[in-house]
This record gives C-alpha cells, structure tokens and sequence, in this order.
C-alpha cells in the first residue's frame, strides 16, 4: 500500500487533523470543526460554497463562490495561511480582457483554480446564453484576464487537469441540454492553448448505484499518483424529496485519462452531517478542491456542503486509492477511449 505515491506536489503545511478511530466505510474523515466557513462571511454575501483552494507563496488562495444578497453569484478572492481560517475581500474579483478592458461575466458560480506551468486557471459556470463554461487566468492574484469561452452552451463542471498530456491542455466537462443537466456524463476535451477546443472523449456516465444514478461531474483537479490520476467527482440520484449529491472516486489512466482503470462503486462521501443535510440546498457534499502533499501522501478534501457552506475533509492517498480498487465497478463504457 505504501508504494502508492502523489507525483510532483510537495505541500508540506497540508491543512491536517490526524484519522479518527471510528472509521467505518471509505478511509475519509471530517474535519471536527466543520463548516470552516460559515453564513454571511463577507457584507453583502448570504453565503460561501462549492469554492476552490490553492498553496500559493507559502500560504493559501481561494476562489470562492459567494451567493449576494440579490441571489446572483459571484467569485471572491480569500486568503488564508492555514487553508482553514480564511480572509476575504469585499469586492468580487474584476475580470479584464487582454487589452485590461473590463470583461466581467454576467454571474458565475462554482469555480475551479488549478495551477498548469506557471499559470493559475479559474474555471467556473456562467451565462452565456445558457449555462456554460467560463475561463480566467492570473500569475499574481491581482490582476484576472478572462479567456474566451471554450464551449457553445450547455455545460457546466469544468475542471482542468494540472498538466499538459501530450502537449495539449485537458479539461473535464459535462455537457447537457437547458434542462437540469439530464445528459449527466463526463467528458474529456483538448487544446493547444486554451482557446480552441477539441480531441472530445466520452470518459464515465451515470450509472446504476443509487447514489450516482441521476448524473455525475468532475469536482475537484486530478491528482497525479503512481496509480493513476485520481479522480474526485459529484454522484447525484433523485430521491422523493429531491436530489442528493455525494463524492465518488475513480482513477483515470495516466496517459490516456479518458480511459477509467478503477471506479469505486460505494460514495466515498454522503450528507450526514448537520450542515450537509440542512441549508439553502438540503442534502449536498460538492467536491471542488483538494491541497495534497506528495511527501506524507496526505489529501486534504474542500466540498460545499448543503449550498450553505464549505466543509474539510481528509484521507491518504494510498488509503484512499486501496479502497477504490478495491471496491471497483467498471463498466464498458468507462474502460474505452471513448470515441464513437
């Protein structure tokens, strides 16, 4: 087990609370202080959730989507140096386009932050007549130029992975219809340089546990390991007093990752808890982020918790990837390359 290793992060000041002894289930735990943010963290914003996090100069950045006052979502900049104790500034970050002109989306939600090279990427959900996919980038945190849209709507959960494959950036998405996203699948896309977009590859679609048999979506960046890219995701069913949404696990084939080695076929996560189970959106843990460290291979787990607040949980990365293989369930479609 302990041969099993995260690739290319050394994050030695890992948010951490060590494992509990009750441990039933999958090898994650919650952080005991759970939510680490709270309802009105900001003036004028009701709420914080499914929002990113990043080491950045020793410290830590966020990306944060805060839910105003009016109802329309926005992103916020936050600052922390724990990664749990966050800062958070006022104003929602100021997107410009190449030439510094304002370029600001009309809302945008959810955001993603990975870092590929020397470039931080913001991806996040936006209008762009329908739901769709928007894109910044920033080297410094303080200026934000936004990338034009990569896909015509409808889309939403797009997730990028740290590296380039062959030279390409790759990015996750689910694409849909105008509904609630009933397609439900995830997708793999490539580009050259961020713009142009195409290779699509059909990677995992729903499937028939109950907790993932609605729809599922990326969350939080790949993590490269010595398996595998492991994939933390969003598994969604419909339940008589609507829909829960859990976090599954899978790992993807390093060099073609539309290939799905091993899928776990338990949740590795469920609302149980208080601030999962009661909000402004019931029954909700939305994975967006992880901070890893590849000396102690430990993982630290950032998910939105009931539309309301973010929540911290924690596992090992050779724990972890033992228990999805372990407990695998792969099906036709998951194991192709997925072209048609």
């Amino acid at each position: 087990m302990n041969n099993i290793k995260i690739l290319n992060s050394k994050v030695p000041n890992v948010p951490w609370q060590e494992k509990p002894h009750n441990i039933t289930g999958a090898p994650i735990w919650r952080y005991s202080n759970n939510p680490i943010i709270g309802r009105n963290p900001v003036e004028g914003v009701a709420r914080i959730f499914n929002s990113a996090v990043i080491p950045y100069q020793d410290e830590f950045v966020g990306v944060f989507r805060g839910e105003q006052t009016n109802g329309i979502p926005y992103i916020y900049m936050g600052r922390s140096k724990d990664a749990i104790h966050w800062e958070f500034e006022k104003e929602k970050i100021q997107f410009t386009d190449e030439d510094g002109n304002e370029f600001m989306p009309v809302y945008a939600y959810d955001p993603r932050l990975v870092k590929v090279e020397d470039t931080y990427y913001l991806i996040w959900c936006q209008d762009f007549y329908g739901a769709a996919i928007g894109m910044a980038k920033t080297k410094d945190f303080k200026s934000f130029i936004r990338i034009e849209n990569p896909f015509l709507p409808f889309n939403r959960n797009a997730v990028l992975f740290p590296r380039k494959i062959r030279e390409n950036f790759v990015l996750l998405s689910r694409p849909s219809d105008s509904g609630h996203t009933p397609f439900g699948d995830i997708f793999l896309s490539e580009s050259p340089d961020m713009i142009y977009w195409g290779k699509h590859r059909h990677v995992m679609g729903k499937s028939s546990m109950w907790w993932e048999s609605l729809k599922i979506g990326g969350g939080a960046a790949p993590i490269e390991t010595s398996e595998g890219w492991l994939l933390i995701y969003h598994g969604v069913s419909g339940t008589c007093n609507g829909y829960v949404y859990s976090i599954g696990g899978a790992i993807l084939d390093i060099d073609n990752p539309s290939i799905v080695k091993y899928r776990c076929e338990n949740f590795l996560l469920t609302p149980e808890e208080w601030y999962e189970e009661r909000g402004f959106v019931p029954n909700v843990t939305f994975p967006c982020a992880t901070i890893h460290d590849s000396e102690t291979g430990k993982i630290a787990i950032y998910y939105g918790a009931a539309d309301s607040y973010v929540g911290l949980a924690f596992a090992y990365v050779d724990e972890l990837i033992c228990y999805i293989k372990e407990h695998s369930k792969v099906s036709v479609t998951d194991t192709e390359i997925g072209v048609r």
